[in-house]
């Protein structure tokens, strides 16, 4: 039988190869950033209270459109959740995660993430500057390398762009 090469069959097998560079196929396992390691444990996580004030805003209108319109948080609220974390023995590491924008109709300062078991109060940093804010920390199924999902409110106050996946350090307590 002959090989028939045509070049939709070479366009193809070059599109193939790309993407499996692009999601990390056949890549040495030390080009995957490393996530760090908890140093809370799952009892820890659970004696911490999820603060209701960050998750207390309204629903944003059905007709909103804007980042500022589906942003429904006060100032008093946005002012909490920028405030610095207290330095206390409940601050600790819980790891790091790549978030991307969860629903913009959620409201309140929260991250769903697979890096707790339970609800409960937490903070998250953007890597990329520094900025905080303290969240709700919901859990999701996933291992704890899995990605998370963040509140509009949260990724504007940590000026973490909209439309790309944000590194967080996520600790617990705020």
């Amino acid at each position: 039988m002959k090989c028939i090469t045509t070049p939709l069959t070479a366009i193809t097998a070059a599109l193939t190869l790309s993407a499996c560079a692009q999601l990390g196929s056949g890549q040495p396992e030390d080009s995957v950033a490393p996530v760090a390691e908890a140093d809370a444990s799952q009892a820890e996580v659970a004696a911490v209270n999820a603060d209701p004030v960050l998750t207390s805003a309204p629903p944003p209108p059905k007709a909103a459109k804007t980042q500022e319109a589906l942003d429904t948080t006060t100032s008093a609220q946005r002012a909490q959740a920028a405030a610095p974390a207290a330095p206390a023995a409940s601050s600790k590491l819980l790891g790091t995660t790549v978030a991307s924008l969860g629903s913009p109709t959620e409201p309140g300062f929260w991250l769903k993430t697979p890096l707790v078991k339970t609800e409960t109060s937490g903070r998250v940093t953007n890597k990329a500057n520094g900025k905080s804010s303290a969240v709700k920390l919901i859990p999701i199924d996933g291992p704890a390398s899995g990605g998370s999902r963040i509140s509009l409110p949260a990724m504007r106050l940590i000026e973490a762009p909209l439309t790309e996946l944000a590194q967080l350090e996520v600790t617990l307590g705020s």
